[in-house]
């Protein structure tokens, strides 16, 4: 039984304050969204820990957009479509694709830094894309110029309530309905947050697992939260792991873009061979999904935790100037990537699932909207192709504050006579918090990873089972929040990866190796039912009423 909050509450009894609109999460997709309507609505933004660390900040390379001259939005769809392995939502694609280069105009005038050549945007090639296409800022360092540029944007914008440092414990619901969220912070200040539209913008979750790319913060609380208050969540499944992650004690893995194999850096195995060589046309600029499985083969076959990434061909002053904070971190840790090869090794990257959601953002739960990677627009299908990612969280975050005007209107709930309370019995948590964590990411690793099968799947699964009564504990931490998080966020990957008994995308199942498109070319639903997971599968064509 999965309870419906995390603590017990009488709100009657809580500081609150009420906003038009509450954003949770500061990332690209927050920030876009609360600078967009900041000075026409009274908008209030929460964010976990200090305003700029975020996901989005480490995001190095770049942009998709079709802005090149031999480019087109017809050529990104067509990318965008066949790393998706059937699972994309095409009308969703068709309006990414085309109106992606508007938002990275408007990007560029609200003073990002992207790098120009003669005049135009420089670009990049990244996997999957069939040409160069993918806008970068500082070389390899987009993800921390968009977000400065953003959050400086944000500070100076007197309309938005900036809280930091502040834990989102749940969605508040009445009637079948979001109406806000209450929140912990340290050492024991719990407040509710009251708005008419609530707009969910948390990341991802890759700390689910033991090697990530992932900032600290990225535990899921989006999808978990979203999922107690009852919308229901898709595709959690695809889990994308980033093939080059550069090998070292660290924590998160420090990234080493794609846009480094399109300058023409090679992949190689311990003999010096480039294994990518006859498994895809594309070889090393092959979609994620097929470098990161050959990758995974490879390694296994001759039992070495890494691999090796040869940038050594690529002119030295390109390295520097194109792949500035690479080659300096790269020279930190002893490697000189003009000279020595890079070690390797893939690490969970992204979440292509998340709240299911249309291009709007609205949720199948009224009052809630999502937007960036906590959400399942459908756009990244099986497998999300390079660099989609940051372009997601323009357009939908462009769209959203396009209906919420009316929305909010829609929408509009007279506080003052909502009342809330739950009553749970719990016991006081006397569990190791970083010990279970670390258990949970090594089981995750080891059983939910890059490589599935049922035996594995099922281990898991009841092993995240064993821990749910975690869920019915009283904590007083964040970290004790981010484990109960973490715990439903596993169960929701973990059923959906059990029950999807194909091989398609990112969701490698050894036991059921062929894509089967009679039979899985669907959805996954994940949805809870007085505290007990569902688990459905809806085709392409029928989505739920408020999604269509």
């Amino acid at each position: 039984m999965i309870p419906r909050y995390l603590i017990n509450f009488d709100s009657d009894k809580i500081p609150k304050s009420v906003s038009d609109v509450l954003v949770i999460g500061s990332g690209i997709a927050g920030l876009s969204i609360a600078l967009r309507i900041g000075a026409d609505f009274k908008v209030t933004l929460l964010t976990k820990s200090e305003l700029g660390e975020t996901t989005t900040r480490y995001a190095q390379g770049g942009v998709a957009a079709a802005v090149g001259e031999n480019d087109s939005p017809e050529s990104h769809f067509k990318d965008t479509i066949e790393a998706g392995q059937g699972l994309c939502n095409e009308e969703a694609v068709k309006i990414l694709v085309s109106e992606g280069p508007a938002r990275l105009r408007e990007l560029i005038e609200f003073g990002a830094k992207f790098d120009f050549n003669n005049g135009k945007i420089s670009l990049s090639r990244e996997g999957g894309h069939s040409v160069a296409r993918v806008a970068h800022a500082r070389g390899d360092a987009t993800g921390s110029e968009i977000e400065a540029t953003l959050v400086s944007l944000v500070r100076k914008n007197s309309g938005i309530n900036i809280k930091e440092n502040v834990f989102v414990l749940d969605l508040i619901t009445q009637e079948d309905k979001c109406i806000g969220v209450i929140t912990y912070k340290y050492p024991d200040e719990i407040e509710i947050f009251y708005a008419n539209v609530v707009v969910l913008a948390a990341g991802g979750m890759g700390q689910l697992y033991k090697v990530t790319t992932n900032p600290p913060i990225a535990t899921g609380d989006g999808a978990a939260m979203a999922c107690r208050a009852g919308a229901e969540i898709s595709d959690v499944e695809f889990i994308q792991f980033h093939p080059t992650a550069f090998y070292a004690n660290e924590n998160p893995r420090f990234l080493i873009t794609e846009a480094l194999r399109g300058e023409g850096a090679y992949l190689i195995d311990y003999d010096g061979n480039r294994f990518m060589l006859g498994v895809h046309p594309l070889a090393e600029l092959a979609p994620r999904d097929i470098v990161t499985r050959e990758m995974f083969r490879t390694m296994t076959s001759t039992n070495k935790d890494f691999l090796f990434l040869d940038a050594t061909r690529i002119p030295i002053e390109k390295l520097k100037s194109n792949f500035p904070t690479i080659y300096r971190h790269c020279l930190d840790n002893g490697i000189d990537i003009s000279k020595d090869m890079i070690p390797v090794a893939p690490a969970a990257h992204y979440m292509s699932g998340g709240v299911s959601s249309d291009m709007n953002g609205r949720t199948t739960l009224p009052g809630l909207y999502v937007c960036g990677e906590s959400a399942c627009t459908g756009v990244h299908g099986a497998n999300r192709l390079a660099s989609n990612s940051l372009l997601e969280g323009l357009v939908v975050s462009k769209r959203i504050c396009d209906i919420l005007p009316s929305e909010i209107k829609e929408l509009k709930t007279d506080f003052e006579k909502v009342s809330v309370s739950y009553r749970l019995p719990r016991g006081y948590s006397k569990a190791d918090v970083l010990e279970v964590r670390d258990y949970l990411q090594k089981l995750m690793t080891d059983n939910v990873g890059v490589v599935r099968t049922e035996k594995a799947l099922k281990l898991a699964l009841d092993a995240i089972e064993s821990a749910e009564d975690i869920l019915e504990l009283e904590f007083n931490s964040v970290s004790g929040f981010e484990l109960q998080n973490m715990i439903l966020a596993a169960k929701l990957i973990a059923r959906s990866a059990f029950e999807r008994r194909e091989t398609r995308g990112v969701h490698f199942r050894e036991d059921f190796p062929l894509k089967d498109d009679l039979n899985w070319k669907k959805h996954s639903v994940l949805k809870l039912n007085e505290g007990k997971m569902e688990v459905s599968f809806r085709g392409l064509v029928g989505q739920p009423s408020r999604l269509s």
